[in-house]
């Protein structure tokens, strides 16, 4: 098989860090786990998530939008317009 090498520049204490937690995921190696990014890239099943930790919700703000999730998963409160006049008179009411 015809093969390439990947070289990525990063700090010695990333690399470290990152090693002990793919050996801790049970990988025998940090080249396995990014083979295995590389296959799901390329595949377009590898979904990248970006958590916000400095954004934090009141719990009035964090009941408020369960209850928007819950109206929205069940169709409730939810208006359709028909074209944009339509929409700004829902807007204006």
């Amino acid at each position: 098989m015809n093969r390439t090498v990947l070289q990525i520049p990063i700090a010695p204490l990333l690399r470290r860090q990152a090693e002990a937690a793919s050996l801790d995921l049970g990988f025998s190696s940090l080249q396995d786990v990014v083979r295995l990014l590389l296959h799901k890239l390329a595949r377009r099943e590898l979904a990248v998530a970006v958590q916000d930790e400095s954004i934090k919700l009141s719990k009035k703000a964090r009941d408020r939008y369960a209850k928007m999730d819950e109206d929205f998963r069940s169709g409730k409160n939810i208006y359709h317009a028909q074209n944009a006049d339509d929409l700004w008179r829902q807007l204006h009411s």
